[in-house]
């Protein structure tokens, strides 16, 4: 959604249907879908193999594929603008030598009342706004599961307009917000929002992209 408002005709590809996918939808093995013929790529692989919670124990060891190099590869021998999105632990460190070499976008960066950190590699010039000190926290809970997903609440103050103390944004809309809500992806059902970035991340990555795609095509 965000590169269609920054003025790209959008299509997908997912190896799983995508029934809510709102441009041309192709349910396919992305890497092995045909590219040429686009102008520009994005591709957000898997990250549960670069994800934190790899560290709890019932999922520690498991296999998952880490495919940024690979998607890399594709990408880079397209000789077109690209763009590859993921999670912090995706970045380049020296215990991962193949991870993003990134800049990052926070929610906050954007006035979106959750934080939600993801890095994009790209191989376009692109200035990545200033991060500000958080405002609100991640909802407390017992369980991991409430508070993995940077759902934030408010804290003292009317911030985010929430109408009574400690109101939270959650997946079951507590405190009067949803994440679909904070996300601005209304269109999505619950399980789709657990996976998507806010389509202003892209829309702001996107207009970098077509400044790019513009200047090749002149």
């Amino acid at each position: 959604m965000g590169y269609h408002r920054a003025g790209f005709e959008v299509e997908g590809v997912d190896i799983k249907p995508q029934p809510h996918y709102p441009f041309k939808f192709y349910q396919a093995d992305a890497l092995e879908f045909p590219l040429k013929g686009y102008d520009a790529y994005h591709a957000s692989p898997p990250c549960q193999g670069y994800s934190i919670m790899l560290n709890l124990p019932w999922l520690k060891g498991k296999p998952y594929p880490k495919l940024i190099p690979v998607v890399r590869a594709l990408f880079v021998a397209t000789d077109k603008p690209y763009v590859i999105e993921n999670v912090t632990g995706a970045r380049y460190r020296s215990s991962l030598p193949e991870g993003l070499k990134a800049g990052y976008l926070c929610g906050q960066m954007f006035g979106l009342p959750i934080f939600r950190h993801r890095y994009f590699e790209t191989n376009v010039f692109w200035f990545q706004p200033g991060h500000p000190k958080h405002q609100g926290h991640v909802r407390d809970g017992r369980k991991l599961g409430a508070r993995a997903r940077e759902v934030v609440v408010r804290k003292s103050g009317q911030i985010y307009g929430f109408d009574r103390p400690e109101s939270a944004i959650g997946h079951a809309a507590i405190g009067g917000m949803s994440a679909r809500q904070a996300l601005g992806v209304e269109w999505m059902n619950r399980d789709e929002a657990t996976q998507a970035i806010p389509p202003c991340y892209t829309e702001y990555i996107g207009k970098y992209l077509m400044q790019s795609v513009m200047e090749l095509n002149r």
